[in-house]
């Protein structure tokens, strides 16, 4: 662990062999950071109303605050990874911090939605180059048991985000103001963001391995054929509304050959000088493509579950930003207090546990779309909180313990490709998720009314969380024949040998 010997400075001179006593400031900064990026995905969520009456933003536009955002972060991941191993951790994770802050400056000072859209596409892609810092510094400064310790805190720091967010957010609105709490929303970031360079530049290790960086390390040309794919895929769902006729779903055939031309090109990188952004080898373990597909089906309806509630609260009922987000509260606390069961579990119990957490997922939306209507009017935030805390219970036994079992035959030297990989798929389907639940809500609102949209883009939720159901159950299904066929081989030399 000669780089966990590093101390913290721009200078790079210290050679003490130990660990360095600072670590632990420095994971603060690391972990402080992480939450700001991470907080940015679910406190917006109760301010889209805001933003909507505030800017006179149109319905697409609302969507593309999210799934730009989601969608500008897991573009850059694995670049930035790449780019922090090659040029330096700290520098790059001092750049994605000042341009995050930066750009949150910039989301709160918005006069327009085109701007607020813009600002947020930038502040993803200064997400996506904090992020994989923080993993990759952790490795550099920890061993042994602290590297778990310091792991866990980060995954610690992951649940707070996402439970805190829409209360955050509620809260900053409600002492600020419908017109201008949305706009603190954003600017919460700037002390945070201010501080944290500060201590970034004093604590945080050099890569002693860094040196320079070639274009092709990063694969540019991979990551154009993959973010113009996946917006060719987004463009029709998003503007469905703004778009008229049948010629906008041509872009989907678009974005099938964009992302055949990205599978291919990939292909033709592996092995070569240009590091892929997708390691396709990587995908011929059965059990990393398929808790990478699962994954990402799951995100696709995870992440859409609380863009059309804290919509349907706010606008349909009246609730205010802080009612919504306290409505929403359960999903996340349900979340947290599985994830680390799941963690415990998932050893003894393997993809069965994740298909089972996938099924209270599943039961939970479809409860919460019940509850809407055995309750309606105000009461609905109260009956759909039994049916959200089931479904956060169930996704606590799904993220945490797909991840393991995805990497768990991924040899070491691979490991932040394939974790890098990972994000990427949670990021993209969030943002195909917002897009497709999204413009089915934005389509039942004019003519259903809000409780009808609700139902229907719940409907699309729970789709693609089946959907993440049969691959799981897919893969359990492959684990017990390839157990019984091994039973049988053992019994049956003659079959063994042939």
């Amino acid at each position: 662990m000669a780089e966990s010997a590093a101390r913290p400075g721009p200078g790079g001179r210290d050679a003490d062999p130990g660990p360095d006593p600072r670590r632990w400031k420095a994971l603060a900064v690391c972990l402080v950071a992480g939450f700001m990026t991470l907080l940015d995905v679910s406190i917006v969520n109760v301010a889209l109303p805001s933003i909507r009456e505030g800017l006179n933003t149109a319905e697409s536009d609302l969507q593309w605050v999210l799934s730009g955002y989601a969608l500008a972060f897991g573009l850059f991941l694995i670049p930035a990874g790449r780019l922090g191993d090659a040029r330096g951790r700290r520098v790059v994770f001092m750049a994605g911090l000042a341009l995050f802050t930066l750009a949150s400056a910039a989301c709160g000072a918005a006069q327009s939605s085109m701007w607020l859209v813009i600002a947020r596409l930038v502040q993803g892609v200064a997400g996506g180059l904090i992020s994989p810092q923080i993993s990759a510094l952790i490795q550099q400064m920890f061993s042994g048991r602290e590297r778990g310790r310091a792991f866990g805190m980060f995954g610690t720091v992951v649940g707070i985000s996402t439970a805190v967010g829409p209360l955050l957010g509620g809260l900053l609105i409600q002492a600020a103001g419908p017109d201008h709490g949305w706009r603190w929303v954003f600017y919460v970031n700037l002390p945070l963001g201010a501080v944290c360079l500060l201590l970034a530049h004093r604590l945080l290790p050099d890569t002693p391995s860094a040196g320079r960086v070639r274009p092709r390390d990063l694969d540019p040309v991979g990551v154009l054929l993959l973010g113009a794919g996946v917006l060719a895929l987004l463009l029709p769902f998003v503007q469905a509304q703004q778009w008229p006729g049948n010629g906008k779903w041509l872009l989907v055939v678009l974005a099938a050959a964009l992302l055949g031309a990205f599978v291919a090109w990939e292909a033709r990188c592996t092995g070569g000088p240009t590091h892929p952004v997708l390691d396709l080898s990587l995908f011929r373990l059965r059990s990393y493509w398929l808790g990478c597909l699962l994954i990402l089906l799951y995100f696709a309806g995870f992440t859409s579950i609380f863009f059309v509630t804290t919509l349907y609260l706010q606008s349909g009922l009246d609730y205010s930003a802080l009612q919504a987000g306290l409505a929403v509260t359960p999903f996340a606390l349900g979340s947290g207090a599985a994830a680390s069961i799941g963690g415990r579990l998932v050893g003894r119990f393997g993809r069965p546990l994740v298909a089972v957490g996938l099924t209270m997922v599943a039961l939970g939306l479809a409860g919460t779309a019940l509850a809407v209507h055995w309750v309606p009017g105000g009461g609905a935030g109260w009956a759909m909180a039994a049916p959200l805390l089931l479904a956060g219970l169930g996704s606590g036994l799904v993220i945490a313990p797909n991840q393991t079992l995805t990497l768990a035959e991924v040899p070491v030297p691979r490991a932040g490709s394939a974790g890098g990989t990972l994000q990427t798929g949670q990021r993209v389907g969030s943002a195909v998720g917002i897009a497709a639940v999204g413009a089915v809500f934005f389509a039942q609102v004019g003519t259903e009314g809000w409780a009808d949209a609700y139902d229907h883009g719940l409907i699309v939720s729970v789709a693609f969380v089946l959907a993440a159901l049969i691959v799981a159950l897919a893969d359990v299904g492959a684990d017990r024949r390839g157990r019984r066929r091994e039973r049988k081989e053992r019994t049956d030399p003659t079959r063994s040998a042939a």
